[in-house]
């Protein structure tokens, strides 16, 4: 790592992101002091990362490491146990997320039995048996269909509304963009975005909008270029004009519209524009 720094807040879902060999890794194994730093610091909780503090977090690996020869539920369990949780409670929790997995019905099968999306929710379970304050996630939603991807997310949303804090680290950028309410943006161990999803994407907007209309838009001198974009227009402004005086000129000539908005970068764009452009200074 190259002075990278940055917080997480209480509650909050905070995207960790990055090219593969970026550097996500060795962040994570940095806070969970599995790797010591050279310099600098890594507080957890308020404090360095002792046996207690430990206990409050869930860990998610990209690689799953449940047991397979064993059955379900019993390496819910086990896992669960710890982490201080006791057997009882360990059933009583596991019981509620399997109903939620749609898994109930597998809980006897051995872990090798199951499906690679089914191992995947089964992963995602033991790393929230034992309720910690801080959930680390790699890859959450890989080998999820749409329907469990959708129970994934609102699952985490909602941990983070009652103050747990997740950090996610994902290539998934249109989740990311969708779930997070910070981001940081890593490449050969050097920051290079930090801070609020809509504050990064206005600093990268040009000066365009995006316009829907079930009509040919006019001619207008104010505009240097119209694309096409997901059914809408893209209209790239010359210097100086605003937005708003566009889509004045456009009602004046009763032109209707049913979709405006000031056009700012996806998440998608921006992390390949970002990471081609800290490619080319270095080379």
């Amino acid at each position: 790592m190259d002075g990278v720094s940055f917080s997480v807040e209480r509650g909050e879902v905070f995207g960790l992101l990055g090219p593969n060999g970026a550097g996500k890794t060795t962040i994570i194994r940095l806070v969970l002091d599995i790797f010591k730093p050279d310099r600098g610091r890594i507080l957890v909780f308020g404090g360095s990362l002792d046996a207690a503090r430990k206990e409050r977090i869930g860990y998610m690996p990209e690689e799953r490491g449940l047991y397979q020869d064993i059955p379900l539920e019993r390496c819910l369990v086990y896992l669960a146990s710890l982490k201080g949780v006791s057997p009882e409670e360990a059933r009583r929790l596991s019981s509620a997320y399997l109903e939620r997995f749609d898994l109930a019905e597998h809980k006897k099968k051995k872990v090798k039995e199951l499906s690679k999306g089914m191992q995947q929710k089964a992963q995602i379970i033991a790393t929230l048996l034992h309720e910690p304050d801080l959930v680390i996630i790699d890859e959450p939603f890989s080998g999820l269909d749409p329907i469990n991807t959708r129970v994934v997310k609102d699952l985490l949303r909602e941990l983070a509304d009652r103050g747990v804090t997740v950090i996610m680290s994902t290539h998934q950028m249109h989740q990311v963009e969708e779930m997070c309410d910070r981001i940081l943006l890593i490449d050969q161990g050097r920051t290079l975005l930090y801070g609020p999803i809509g504050e990064i994407r206005r600093r990268f907007s040009g000066n365009a909008v995006l316009v829907r209309s079930p009509q040919a838009l006019p001619e207008m001198e104010e505009v240097l270029q119209v694309e096409v974009h997901n059914a809408a227009y893209r209209l790239a402004l010359a210097p100086g004009v605003s937005p708003n005086s566009i889509l004045q000129a456009l009602v004046a000539q009763q032109v209707p519209v049913d979709y405006f908005e000031i056009a700012a970068p996806t998440l998608d764009e921006i992390f390949v524009q970002v990471v081609q452009e800290g490619k080319a200074k270095n080379e």
